[in-house]
């Protein structure tokens, strides 16, 4: 029988074990071994030895950092572990917009049978594998641990600056979101940004640069697409991936399609001002896109959180084209106050996102609008991006 240890007592590891009745958990939270309601060992991490291991799988947040994979001999990913099982695949990464992505695709093809999950919320183990397509939004993270499984069709939105503290450096994460070239075959596609045309692969390659040249070699009409922005690219490789499979356009299905909250979302306050919940641009890129969205205007941009160690020169140079006054909240609040100073940009510290809230109404007028982009993550002061964004919505439906 063979020796599982599961890394990480979370969602993906669990939905494994329901496929490994035998494995064994490692958790660094755990400090006391015990058993939970299945039967399931979960051990302190530090109890791990891989003389008794045969194969690791970790839960892809795990960093090659942690002692747990220093110690491994036999790292797997949850890809690895059912790449014999997986239907038709279709991986989707890339910074920002994969989720969106993945999302518009599962409405696109979920008559023909798909399957949407992975790091959308769904984990490997939960999704039924006689299903017609899996439709799986890819983390860096995943890639990063798989050597085997690989998709039958890759779209890889634009890589930009992100988890660089997890991998180390923005080569070690583009390498990642570039790693399932490596593995794919003659006759399976992949979609990305024209800057990596020329990586070696076995797949045929759909470089792009923008939506104008994903609606040029797809044959769609952008005139009859509801989408907008950034979400119009969203929109098209979704629609890319229903033209490779089943030659079908279908401009009546994507419209029907409903956004996701937490992402320019826009709201307004009992003075009909505009206020936008922007709480999932947690990077310089997603914000960026927000801004140019709002360029015209005069923006109160709330900026700030846990920046994973991300250079925010980028950020600030866009700002300068910008009518904007920043107010920087989280854990790198310091750190954007003195780059503020340093590009001459107004702005003001603020104690937390309530007080920015404050602030901004104070100072926002009828034809401005009030952004939340953070350009950052939200763990260091909120559960999650969601919990972030739910509060600044009900903060300004209380103006």
């Amino acid at each position: 029988m063979q020796r599982v240890s599961l890394f990480g007592y979370g969602g993906t590891t669990k939905a494994i074990a329901k496929h490994i009745p035998h494995a064994v958990f490692y958790d660094d939270k755990c400090l006391k071994e015990f058993k939970d309601e299945n039967g399931f060992t979960i051990k302190p991490s530090s109890l791990f030895d891989p003389k008794y291991s045969d194969l690791e799988i970790p839960s892809p947040g795990i960093p090659p950092s942690n002692p747990l994979i220093a110690k491994a001999r036999n790292v797997i990913s949850e890809y690895d572990y059912f790449s014999d099982k997986m239907p038709l695949s279709i991986w989707i990464s890339g910074t920002n917009g994969k989720t969106t992505t993945t999302q518009m695709m599962q409405h696109l093809l979920e008559k023909r049978g798909s399957l949407a999950g992975g790091n959308i919320g769904t984990a490997l183990g939960e999704l039924d594998t006689n299903a017609n397509i899996w439709i799986l939004e890819t983390s860096s993270f995943t890639m990063h641990y798989t050597n085997i499984a690989s998709p039958n069709i890759y779209v890889l939105l634009p890589i930009n600056p992100d988890h660089l503290s997890w991998h180390g450096s923005m080569d070690e994460y583009v390498a990642a979101k570039l790693k399932p070239l490596k593995t794919m075959k003659e006759g399976e596609v992949a979609i990305i940004p024209d800057k990596y045309k020329n990586y070696t692969t076995n797949a045929h390659i759909i470089s792009y640069t923008d939506e104008n040249d994903l609606a040029s070699h797809f044959g769609i009409d952008t005139t009859k697409v509801k989408f907008k922005g950034a979400f119009l690219a969203d929109a098209l490789l979704a629609m890319a991936a229903q033209i490779i499979l089943f030659d079908k356009v279908d401009y009546e299905k994507i419209n029907a399609f409903e956004l996701d909250p937490h992402r320019q979302e826009e709201l307004r306050d009992s003075q009909n001002r505009l206020w936008v919940n922007d709480t999932k641009a947690t990077n310089i890129d997603a914000t960026i896109a927000a801004l140019k969205r709002y360029k015209d205007s005069n923006i109160h941009l709330i900026l700030g959180g846990d920046d994973k160690g991300v250079d925010l020169n980028e950020l600030f140079e866009f700002l300068l084209t910008c009518h904007v006054k920043i107010y920087t909240i989280g854990s790198n609040k310091e750190k954007l106050s003195s780059l503020a100073c340093q590009y001459e940009i107004n702005f003001e510290l603020c104690q937390n996102l309530a007080n920015a809230i404050q602030k901004i109404n104070i100072n926002l007028q009828d034809a401005d609008v009030a952004l939340l982009s953070p350009a950052a993550s939200s763990l260091d002061e909120f559960s999650s991006y969601a919990q972030r964004g739910n509060e600044f919505k009900e903060a300004v439906l209380q103006l």
